[in-house]
């Protein structure tokens, strides 16, 4: 076999690698990494997109597959039409495949989505599969060759690995391979980071205490950490009491320069863990208040400051879309959207078929702002002047969207998953299935489909 060497990007392209996505999946893992994420993750398509076929995958729920780009090289993983887990690699300028099957094999939940990475050697780290189960991880032997990847049964602490949930990995300020993962259940679990030493191959924790702790009666669904234009990283969450999404409350927010000492949005330092008496609210949404977990999106405005969408239910009881922005004297809300009769009164476990999913803030033009969400499988787009005022709403569109009409076959039922570098390669993913369901098995199987690799700009 010949090995292909791989060049990394720049330091900024792995903090991205699992944060931003468009994906139609219910809410079961946060956004940051099941790929909740609504339109423009960064690509355009302002031509018809080069499609190839990469293999036939399971169908029967989402579980969310994951990309990574180098230079030189694609991996990709996913669970295949036996629902096994298989990492595939391709040269960017070649198109034959190299496949790998690893000793995993995926049920009917939706929660266990596959996390990818490449570390600063070339080694792949992929990690998947995980619902309050213990750790399942590869790392590959030989730089680059996805048949070398070997289970590695501890990471860095035996005892906080024994039920895992939510993996993902991203890029430290120092430039380190780091990983996050829930350690619990839903309505008792703590956020704990492990950091990667590439040159001894060997992960220690992070942090030496969990980023926060739910105390036995609740945790914390994490959207970020987030790098922003200001080198902080930014992170948005919720509390939720119970494994019924209903639980969910009060929105709350932190940062940090190196994701080890972290503090409020004023500067002042944060004790870890974090709890629920401990953490800066930044709105007291209450238990029933029509927030939920994926749906607390950091974006940033045109001078760079944090701002966080959400929605929530208003005064007469419609969902809403509202965003919240950090400003010199604190906190600025504005209500986004203004529907009439629109309630999504969630509740129960599992992973929901969702009926709104918003994204992040992105400025546009001179002084506008973006908030793109998709409601009832609708893409619309708002635009906010700099007081956050709204200015217009317009339909939006998704790459899903624009792929099924650009010869990709969606059967009737299924939905178009979509994974999508936003290291701006213009490289993509997708693949139809059926939407979640509740985690539980289904009467019928449907056949595979075609999952497929999508070149929206020609391969360097």
């Amino acid at each position: 076999m010949i090995i292909v060497p791989i060049r990394l990007r720049g330091s900024r392209q792995a903090i991205r690698l699992l944060l931003a996505a468009s994906v139609g999946v219910g809410f079961g893992a946060p956004a940051a990494a099941q790929g909740t994420l609504p339109p423009a993750a960064g690509v355009a398509m302002d031509r018809p997109p080069v499609l190839s076929a990469i293999d036939r995958v399971w169908a029967g729920q989402t579980s969310r597959f994951a990309l990574a780009v180098t230079d030189t090289m694609i991996f990709v993983a996913y669970y295949d039409a036996n629902r096994q887990m298989t990492v595939a690699s391709r040269p960017r300028r070649g198109i034959e495949w190299v496949y790998h099957k690893v000793d995993s094999w995926l049920g009917w939940d939706s929660h266990n989505y596959i996390a990818l990475a490449v570390d600063a050697v070339g080694q792949l780290h992929v990690a998947g599969n995980m619902h309050a189960d213990p750790l399942v991880y590869y790392r590959t032997r030989v730089p680059g060759d996805v048949r070398s990847l070997t289970r590695q049964t501890v990471m860095a602490n035996a005892a906080a690995e024994r039920s895992v949930t939510y993996p993902v990995f991203l890029t430290g300020a120092d430039g380190r391979l780091v990983f996050k993962y829930r350690d619990g259940r839903s309505g008792n679990g703590n956020e704990v980071y492990d950091v990667y030493d590439a040159a001894a191959q060997r992960w220690s924790p992070l942090l030496a205490r969990p980023l926060t702790n739910g105390e036995g009666r609740r945790n914390a669904y994490f959207m970020g950490p987030v790098l922003g234009p200001d080198k902080i990283f930014h992170i948005a969450w919720v509390w939720r009491e119970s494994p019924m999404a209903e639980t969910n409350h009060d929105l709350s927010y932190a940062r940090s320069r190196d994701l080890i000492h972290w503090t409020r949005s004023d500067g002042t330092p944060l004790a870890l863990p974090i709890t629920a008496s401990t953490a800066e609210i930044v709105d007291p949404v209450p238990v029933e208040g029509g927030m939920i977990n994926n749906n607390t999106i950091v974006g940033f405005d045109h001078q760079g400051r944090v701002m966080i969408t959400y929605h929530k239910f208003d005064a007469a009881g419609d969902t809403q879309v509202f965003v919240e922005r950090r400003e010199a004297k604190g906190w600025h809300v504005a209500q986004v959207s203004d529907w009439t009769g629109f309630r999504w009164d969630f509740r129960g476990g599992g992973s929901l078929d969702s009926r709104l999913r918003v994204g992040g803030a992105v400025p546009v033009g001179h002084d506008e702002i973006r908030i793109s969400v998709v409601r009832d499988g609708k893409p619309i787009d708002f635009f906010l002047d700099p007081t956050l005022k709204t200015l217009r709403e317009t339909p939006g569109t998704t790459l899903a969207e624009q792929l099924a009409g650009n010869g990709i076959p969606v059967p009737a039922t299924m939905e178009l998953n979509t994974v999508e570098d936003p290291g701006g390669s213009g490289i993509a993913i997708a693949w139809p299935t059926l939407p979640p369901h509740r985690d539980q098995a289904a009467q019928t199987i449907p056949e595979p489909t075609i999952l497929r690799l999508v070149e929206l700009a020609p391969s360097r």
